[in-house]
């Protein structure tokens, strides 16, 4: 039976023809996650990228700041420390000068330090420029410090580099007053003024191109991450979406229709077709085997209570159907049967012509009766009829009924043997009592083998001499 019933799925197998299917809206959330969170990596990396960026940006703007600074202190500083001495002609003056110079405090060093910088080629000649003119006012201020020691024979082997300073020819031999006066000339000079000038002027060109380089690539790089926390922005947004609508489709295709299975099965219910494409699968899946164990049931109930060989009610439903007609208030009858000469019918044409005759018993009990009346198969050749709404003023009724089964059985137009049936019955008023089985098994009783009388009724069973039957 389970074996026919996989074979009835299998050929009864249909498909959902829509739903959308869990497993496919699983793999689009993944890669569309997946995507989206490597978009969001990315934009976050970029943002880092901008910001990295524009940090750098700030601290060139502030280190440029700063050695611009340096330079245009150093450029006054030194000038001071040189036109002083020449002025004071106090060697203290050359000690600070030299010590700014030792501290790496140097013009020079603070404009070696802005090519460090990106600029254009011409902006880059200008600061080239202006550490020429930085070297060139070092060297003047150096001789100019030379030639006022000198003037007062001060001793300045202890700083190399004015000691290793050579005389131009004009100056050699000159006298101090001479000497003083040139030194001043050189360091006071239009000339020195104006490479002094020059220099701070070419810084000055530089650092603003500097400047407008750097603050550019500032606000670049604040537009940039800008624009990269607006696409992370949406990025989250989109997820936030995503997430809620992930929700949304497992609470509709999952959840609810979960819900709905379970009330369904614990109402004895079939499943309604509903949710992701695999639930309505399995609603149809369990549906069919619904359908199926269903039928199985039905047939094994059939079974149970019909005769397998007749087709009619067997035993087990013959009594169920006195018990629930015991103590009920319905008029009945009923009818206790035996098949005559079924014992010979066996012996001389074989069993498989006795089964024939059985079933063309049951067949006529069937066809004669009502469907509200029970006909059925109590045993080997006995049957029995539970006649509902029937009292024993109708009793004509079973008579003629009787009379006919026995007549087509007598008569037979089929090629089976000639049977009849002997017929007890009793009457009742109150549904199936105790008794009634054994008053209509008391009436068969009286007329069991007697050819000349078919039926008889269990009033008439006390009394073999009263005519109670019919001949068949």
């Amino acid at each position: 039976m389970i074996e026919n019933t996989a074979q009835a799925l299998k050929r009864n197998h249909k498909k959902p023809q829509s739903g959308i299917r869990i497993r496919t809206l699983n793999y689009v959330m993944i890669c569309v996650s997946v995507l989206l969170y490597l978009l969001l990596i990315c934009i976050t990396l970029q943002a880092s990228r901008q910001y990295d960026t524009m940090l750098s940006a700030t601290d060139a703007y502030i280190h440029c700041q700063k050695y611009v600074s340096l330079a245009e202190k150093s450029f006054d500083y030194l000038t001071g420390q040189a036109r002083l001495y020449t002025m004071t002609l106090d060697p203290q003056h050359i000690s600070d000068y030299f010590a700014r110079v030792s501290a790496g405090e140097h013009r020079i060093n603070a404009l070696e330090r802005l090519q460090e910088y990106p600029a254009g080629d011409d902006i880059s000649t200008l600061l080239q420029t202006a550490m020429d003119q930085a070297v060139e006012l070092t060297a003047w201020e150096a001789y100019a410090m030379r030639l006022a020691a000198d003037s007062q024979g001060y001793d300045i082997s202890s700083f190399p580099e004015l000691s290793s300073l050579e005389l131009l020819p004009e100056d050699q031999g000159a006298d101090s007053s001479r000497l003083l006066e040139r030194a001043r000339e050189l360091v006071f000079g239009a000339d020195y003024q104006a490479t002094k000038n020059q220099a701070e002027n070419n810084i000055t060109a530089f650092l603003n191109n500097v400047m407008e380089q750097i603050q550019q690539k500032q606000q670049d790089s604040i537009s940039a991450l800008k624009s990269a926390l607006v696409r992370q922005q949406v990025l989250i947004g989109i997820l936030l979406a995503g997430t809620i609508l992930l929700f949304v489709s497992i609470l509709r295709l999952i959840v609810l229709p979960m819900q709905v299975f379970i009330r369904n099965i614990r109402d004895g219910k079939q499943l309604e077709s509903a949710g992701a494409y695999e639930f309505r699968y399995m609603a149809l899946t369990y549906n069919q085997i619904y359908e199926a164990t269903a039928a199985n049931i039905l047939m094994l109930r059939n079974r149970a209570e019909h005769d397998p060989l007749t087709g009619i009610a067997n035993r087990g439903s013959f009594d169920q159907c006195r018990q629930l007609l015991k103590g009920k208030g319905t008029p009945l009858a009923l009818m206790i049967i035996d098949v005559n000469q079924f014992k010979q019918v066996n012996d001389r044409y074989g069993h498989e012509t006795g089964d024939q005759v059985l079933k063309k018993v049951a067949t006529l009990l069937e066809y004669s009766f009502r469907d509200s009346d029970l006909p059925a198969r109590i045993g080997g050749d006995e049957f029995a009829v539970v006649v509902m709404d029937i009292t024993a003023e109708m009793k004509f009724v079973i008579e003629e009924k009787v009379n006919s089964i026995n007549h087509a059985l007598l008569h037979p137009t089929d090629g089976l043997p000639r049977v009849s049936l002997s017929v007890g019955i009793a009457f009742s008023e109150n549904g199936f009592p105790e008794d009634l089985y054994r008053n209509a098994d008391k009436a068969l009783y009286q007329i069991k083998g007697n050819e000349k009388r078919s039926y008889c009724f269990y009033e008439n069973a006390k009394s073999t001499d009263s005519e109670n039957g019919q001949k068949p």
